[in-house]
């Protein structure tokens, strides 16, 4: 058996800025569209909101996480991060649809913007969103949660400019149905965005097994050691986006003594590791026991 401890954890005062930034944002844009009657405007601060949030609930489930397990919580708080991922995502699901209802609203009872407002604060998410994406961008590597985060504030950038460029074409030509348009781009990414989260999340938490690792390679790999002459009641789930667990019975072709079977052990912890990122095994090892010898247990 053997585990790897590699928790990232995130930098705090980078975080902090960007979470800050994005409030400034946020609280200016929900002004702004209050007092231009933009809706774009309030539909890009739902954006920059959902962004706020998930920062906010991605800083503090990372550090739940770092909690030390206890014998009634023996995985600790690994999921914490998981659920903080499903809970973010399913509030943006329920943000774009609000978005789409008020959208189509807008587009049956239009009413004047006044756009100047818009495009200055739509040039100012831009600068802000530019900003935060460089301040996180290490973090979005190692962590779900500012992963999410970071492709959002990306988009951010490219949403606001969407917005300015639909100010513009407000301001000189009075397209003021342009108002609600962005609005439903901005609701139906927000969705799209967030239906992939959860899948990811949800299946986390119902242990499914990782997407990126083929079970029969899996198999072929453990058999082909010579020791080894079948593999069954195989376990294969994630505890959370940088941990993988495996467990499985091992039938053994020879009564090999412990020691043996410890040495095989460890050559299949490496091979494991290497080859298929997995970072937990418990093995159960066998010979000639008469039980089900099922692949999937």
């Amino acid at each position: 058996m053997s585990e790897h401890h590699h928790h990232h954890e995130l930098s705090g005062k980078n975080l902090f800025i960007t979470i800050i930034l994005n409030i400034i944002i946020t609280l200016s844009q929900v002004v702004g569209g209050i007092f231009s009657g933009s809706l774009a405007l309030l539909s890009d601060a739902m954006h920059n909101f959902s962004d706020v949030l998930a920062l906010l609930i991605a800083y503090g489930a990372n550090r739940f996480a770092l909690r030390s397990s206890t014998p009634t919580k023996t995985f600790g708080y690994k999921r914490a991060e998981i659920l903080a991922t499903l809970f973010n995502a399913s509030a943006l699901v329920g943000i774009g649809i609000f978005l789409i209802i008020e959208s189509f609203h807008k587009f049956y009872h239009p009413e004047i913007v006044d756009s100047s407002w818009v495009i200055g604060l739509g040039i100012l998410s831009i600068v802000f969103n530019t900003l935060s994406v460089l301040l996180i961008k290490d973090d979005a590597h190692n962590n779900m949660n500012i992963r999410a985060a970071y492709f959002h504030l990306l988009t951010d950038v490219m949403t606001s400019v969407v917005v300015v460029v639909g100010g513009v074409l407000m301001y000189y030509f009075q397209l003021f149905w342009v108002d609600p348009a962005i609005s439903l781009l901005i609701a139906f990414y927000l969705i799209w965005a967030s239906v992939g989260l959860i899948k990811e999340s949800s299946s986390i938490l119902m242990q499914f097994a990782p997407s990126d690792i083929n079970i029969d390679e899996l198999i072929a790999s453990i058999i082909s050691e010579v020791e080894i002459e079948n593999i069954h009641h195989i376990h294969l789930w994630r505890l959370d986006d940088k941990r993988t667990h495996l467990e499985a019975h091992l039938d053994f072709a020879e009564n090999v003594t412990l020691a043996l079977s410890n040495k095989v052990i460890d050559k299949l912890e490496v091979n494991l590791h290497n080859n298929f990122g997995i970072e937990h095994t418990t093995f159960q090892c066998e010979y000639k026991r008469k039980d089900d010898k099922s692949i999937i247990g």
